[in-house]
């Protein structure tokens, strides 16, 4: 065999260039043997003519875990990362940390749940599957009157970084009560029912505020829908000062079939809203007897199917140049003119 010829071109390496803070390119030294003298080793140059990565521009951050080449100890590359205004996580867009306390998720566990009896606000399942585990929950949450949404799995994965196995399903942190039972013992016990009742408030924040009001003013229960209302979680609670562990709540599936109820039953349903006519201060609506307020949404105020079951109409009158108020802001002026003819109506004991 011919010896191999050690003057036959080598294929080139490929270099890595270096960049600093600003995107510019870092300058190169000559390799030894180069016509320019190369900085020595303690002056931040290595032998082969890069800059360490310690001499690198203030603000550079090696986004590599391991830190540079040939360096293992991820400590002061920690540390710098600190340090830095510009330090940012390996994965940004990573959810945040399950709040295991109001979340299940397993196909198995929501099942078992649901069996047990678990008042569950929400249950997300994948989008797509079917089989008898899937198919019993839809049946039980149906049954229970407990939200059942069909999503993408982008969705499952932003709620939680477990395996959930297409299923994550909200603990409620209340127990929601049947409004026909609150609404005969109300009449038994001889009290006049006060209630209120929410179309389409999503905000959890705005529907804490709302509980808190309706407390203070005296409300015997609040009535939501089971689509298209505020989840009931640890803000809401704490907006409400606690009030939602006092006050009943009621989730009903149809609105429309309890305002129904609620009008043969003997309370009149008084819709707050902007279009109507009669104002809150001429005091036209007599709401000492049983009476059920109605509030909508700030984004698109009360259904129109749902005005037109109603009693009664009225606005909040207003002198400003805004025409709104917040939904939180208009239940308590309502509420309290409820109360306000309650209390004057009340012969004194004099």
């Amino acid at each position: 065999m011919e010896k191999s010829n050690d003057d036959r071109p080598r294929p080139l390496k490929e270099r890595r260039n270096y960049y600093d803070s600003e995107n510019r390119p870092v300058p190169r030294t000559p390799r030894p043997g180069a016509s320019r003298p190369s900085r020595s080793a303690s002056e931040g140059e290595t032998p082969g003519g890069y800059r360490r990565p310690e001499s690198r521009p203030d603000g550079f951050i090696d986004a590599r875990p391991d830190g540079p080449r040939g360096n293992r100890d991820t400590r002061d590359n920690t540390e710098r990362r600190s340090s830095s205004d510009k330090a940012r996580p390996f994965y940004a867009n990573r959810p945040a940390p399950d709040r295991s306390i109001d979340m299940l998720f397993g196909l198995r566990p929501i099942m078992e749940a649901l069996s047990a009896g678990r008042t569950l606000e929400k249950i997300f399942l994948l989008r797509g599957t079917k089989n008898s585990l899937t198919q019993e929950i839809n049946d039980m949450a149906r049954q229970q009157g407990i939200p059942v949404s069909s999503v993408p799995v982008e969705k499952l994965d932003n709620l939680t970084r477990k395996n959930h196995q297409g299923a994550v399903a909200f603990v409620s942190p209340i127990d929601y009560m049947p409004l026909d039972s609150i609404l005969s013992g109300l009449y038994e016990e001889g009290k006049v029912p006060f209630l209120l009742i929410l179309d389409r408030v999503t905000d959890v924040r705005n529907f804490g505020a709302i509980a808190r009001n309706a407390e203070c003013m005296g409300v015997h229960a609040i009535v939501v829908p089971s689509q298209g209302a505020a989840q009931i979680n640890g803000d809401a609670v704490k907006t409400s000062a606690g009030a939602l562990n006092l006050i009943p709540v009621c989730r009903e599936a149809n609105l429309k079939n309890t305002l129904t109820y609620l009008r043969e039953s003997g309370v009149q349903v008084i819709a707050c809203t902007e279009k109507a006519d009669a104002s809150l201060e001429t005091g036209s609506v007599d709401m000492t007897g049983p009476v059920a307020v109605l509030m909508g949404s700030e984004e698109d105020g009360i259904s129109p199917e749902y005005l037109r079951l109603s009693d009664h109409r009225l606005r909040i009158p207003m002198t400003g140049q805004i025409g709104s108020l917040n939904v939180s802001v208009a239940s308590g002026i309502m509420l309290f003119e409820v109360l306000r003819q309650r209390l004057t109506s009340t012969p004194s004991n004099e």
